[in-house]
């Protein structure tokens, strides 16, 4: 007769550790300690082809005003709207989107937190993140480059707001100051700094050697599905050593030269376009080197306060601006800021084009996500954002229209990115599948 599996044994500690030679490594949550718990691990194959291709996520959370910024009609013939029209030099370089977002994405300004993972209610009590696209890119592609990801902002609230946060969750902090960016890749330090930062890097390495017997032991206690599940962990703690091991030995590689300087970083918020400038500039010269492959960048507009456009301040704070409650006045300086925006947005895409790369340009080899969590940031709403996706080696010069109430998943874009990338991918987040219309050149 069959009956129910009961367990009699007592359920593992949460706070189960495995100790030995001075280092504790904490296990990942069993069904030996959650005998309800369930879930299924992805591993994506990252296939590298020889030709390097890269991602620059970027992030406006207070968005353009919509009106301003999508096209009237579709398909390949489309008509510039006003804001388009600042970068129509690049027509065939970029598709725009509209009836685009995150399912379930919701509570206005938190969502920017989303933008990149596309984690259900950012705004409910209890909200945890997931694992944001660059650090799942930087998690297969990272050991190709020096820095497996960089993480900038503009203005960003620190410990509020980011793009890229870990496969637990964990926010990582933007990096505000180009002139430290600068120096990181192009600086040489001396042999000892070198030496220094290799011995740091050592003694994260091995964890698992040291608590191998434990690890032996603990497994034949485990039921299949658990057994499997640290397997799993184990592996991933493996492939981190094995990416610390690469840093240890860039470490020991020179660093690329260039001709530019170190920047001057603007002090006073105010600066916020000469910030954005900058940055850009930044994640080209990164680019350029190959020295990461995958840079997020949010734009803190919330935090901004009246900012300087062509050298003179707009009249009120960003984020009250964009609660203009249809005021002209209001309007028509985010009109402003807006084809600001566009206009250091086409310069970064005459930068990368101008760049050559084994007889492809920087742009062809660079896809750029630029677009806002919020699709109007005057009512908070989360649908219908605001899209913009160029460069990579896509057929380009199209406005895709979904549907502008039942929106297609944003993540459907991150899917189609991935594969670009030579990353086996299927899946992200609420993704449905890839981009529709959207095909490679």
């Amino acid at each position: 007769m069959n009956t129910p599996y009961i367990a009699h044994r007592r359920s593992l500690s949460r706070r189960k550790f495995l100790k030995g030679a001075s280092v504790a490594l904490s296990l990942p949550l069993l069904d030996a300690m959650s005998p309800a718990f369930a879930s299924s691990i992805g591993n994506a194959k990252a296939t590298f082809d020889g030709k390097p291709r890269r991602v620059l996520a970027i992030c406006n959370n207070l968005g353009l005003l919509p009106d301003e910024f999508f096209p009237k009609d579709t398909g390949s013939g489309f008509t510039l709207s006003p804001y388009l029209e600042l970068i129509q030099n690049h027509r065939n370089n970029f598709t725009v989107f509209s009836g685009v977002s995150h399912p379930d994405v919701d509570g206005g300004h938190p969502a920017d937190n989303c933008f990149l993972t596309a984690a259900p209610h950012p705004g409910s009590g209890g909200f945890k993140n997931t694992i944001s696209l660059d650090q799942h890119i930087a998690e297969q592609i990272g050991h190709h480059t020096r820095f497996p990801s960089l993480t900038l902002g503009v203005n960003v609230a620190q410990g509020v707001r980011s793009l890229s946060w870990t496969a637990s969750g964990v926010m990582i902090p933007c990096e505000e100051k180009a002139s430290d960016v600068f120096r990181s890749m192009f600086i040489q330090g001396t042999a000892e700094e070198a030496e220094v930062q290799i011995k740091k890097l050592e003694l994260g390495q091995s964890i698992l050697d040291t608590v191998s017997d434990q690890a032996n032991s603990l497994k034949k206690e485990l039921g299949t599905n658990d057994r499997a599940r640290l397997d799993q962990y184990f592996t991933s703690v493996r492939d981190l050593e094995k990416r610390m091991a690469a840093s240890k030995e860039w470490e020991r590689k020179p660093k690329p030269s260039v001709s530019a300087s170190v920047p001057l970083d603007p002090e006073d918020p105010k600066e916020y376009m000469d910030k954005t400038q900058l940055m850009y500039e930044i994640s080209r010269l990164a680019f350029q080197t190959d020295s990461t492959r995958v840079i997020s960048l949010m734009l803190d507009s919330v935090s901004s306060p009246a900012i300087n456009i062509e050298g003179e301040p707009v009249s009120d704070g960003y984020h009250n601006l964009s609660h203009h409650g249809k005021s002209e006045d209001k309007l028509e300086q985010l009109r402003k800021i807006d084809s600001w925006h566009m206009n250091l947005l086409s310069e970064l895409f005459d930068g990368l084009q101008e760049t050559q790369e084994d007889g492809d340009t920087l742009l062809d080899r660079t896809m750029i996500l630029y677009g806002s969590n919020l699709g109007n940031a005057h009512a908070h709403t989360t649908t219908n954002l605001p899209i913009l996706f160029a460069g990579g080696g896509f057929k380009h010069g199209h406005h895709l229209a979904f549907d502008t109430e039942r929106n297609s998943p944003l993540p459907n874009l991150f899917v189609s990115m991935l594969q670009r990338l030579g990353i086996e991918s299927d899946k992200f987040a609420s993704s449905t599948g890839t981009m529709r219309g959207l095909e490679l050149a």
